[in-house]
């Protein structure tokens, strides 16, 4: 028997190393069980395998058994708990919000522009972020603060000790794990009330434009021109708008990129990449780490614009923040008849 413990255990530590959920090691661990009750029931008396695993299945079925009257026990008792969770945690009203929610969002409500309306938008809106990077940690922790119903968040990469001077809903702790699942983690733990999707992969183009329109707006907080021109032709496809930032050093800029509205897309602005070296990545020139805070708030602040319809959003405009000097400014952009991504 002890072998088979040894195993079981084995495989339990390897599924953590490679961070494989809990309901699939435990899994494995039962088709390991029903494996050796095979072999006790199908090898004759005696045989070495069947020594090897304890020697007669009496003992394991009596483990059997005991474990379902344990995972009996906890699936009645959590039915009971559920049962008696307090007012405040019932489901939600139809259309409405809990009581909690109200006073979460109270300060929203009592805007002007968004008020009780608005921030039932906020609720029913499906929001997409491509990176949970220095531009997508602040937009992702504010679309969570902001009550936005559901959030999907796309990243193939795992969190560094390097990230942690920029890339705040991450912590020390975290090192290692998906950023996804680490951002998965800071929003829930900010907001129970909304729904995250990870995909802890690479967006490709071949089901970037299917996963596109299952939202309603795309967050682009990538940082390299491959990603954001595919990013772009995935968004146009999709005829969803897309709100994409850039940072570097002291300097970002952030425009909303819509062309069945009338703005253009991001190949308008930008037809082509620069070339090698005319703009070098944060990892090569630097950043000062509060920039992307400042970005990346931005595109939440222009996300929830979109999403309520308050103000004047940066569509068909680009906004340029110089964190070194202090400074604003915008230009005007129009779309390229000739553009081979929106254009006639």
């Amino acid at each position: 028997m002890v072998p088979v413990v040894l195993m079981a255990a084995a495989l339990w530590g390897m599924g953590a190393l490679m961070k494989v959920s809990r309901p699939a090691r435990w899994r494995a661990i039962g088709a390991l069980y029903v494996a050796v009750l095979i072999v006790q029931f199908a090898l004759p008396p005696g045989h070495p395998l069947r020594a090897a695993t304890g020697g007669t299945p009496q003992a394991w079925l009596a483990l059997g058994v005991v474990a379902g009257l344990i995972w009996g026990y906890r699936r009645l008792l959590g039915g009971l708990h559920a049962r008696a969770r307090p007012a405040d945690d019932d489901p939600q009203p139809e259309g409405g919000f809990r009581a909690a929610e109200l006073e979460r969002y109270a300060r929203h409500i009592v805007l002007r522009e968004i008020g009780g309306p608005g921030q039932k938008r906020l609720k029913a809106a499906k929001v997409l972020v491509v990176g949970a990077g220095g531009l997508g940690s602040p937009a992702l922790m504010y679309l969570a603060a902001a009550g936005v119903g559901t959030i999907g968040v796309v990243d193939d990469d795992s969190v560094e000790a390097s990230n942690l001077q920029r890339q705040v809903i991450h912590t020390d702790a975290r090192i290692g794990m998906p950023k996804v699942d680490s951002a998965e983690a800071a929003m829930r733990a900010l907001n129970p009330f909304v729904a995250v999707r990870p995909y802890h992969r690479r967006l490709e183009e071949a089901d970037a434009v299917a996963l596109f329109e299952e939202y309603d707006l795309i967050l682009d907080g990538t940082d390299n021109f491959a990603t954001r021109f595919m990013v772009n032709r995935a968004a146009v496809a999709a005829a969803r708008p897309l709100i994409a930032a850039a940072i570097t050093q002291w300097e970002g800029q952030i425009s909303l990129y819509h062309p069945a509205s009338g703005a253009p897309c991001y190949a308008c602005i930008f037809p082509a990449a620069p070339a090698e070296g005319l703009a070098p990545s944060c990892a090569e020139a630097g950043v000062i780490g509060a920039l992307p805070g400042v970005v990346g708030a931005m595109m939440a602040v222009e996300a929830i614009k979109e999403i309520t319809g308050a103000g004047d959003s940066l569509r068909g405009r680009m906004l340029f923040y110089d964190a070194l000097h202090g400074e604003n400014r915008q230009v005007t952009l129009r779309r390229r008849p000739d553009c081979p991504v929106c254009g006639g």
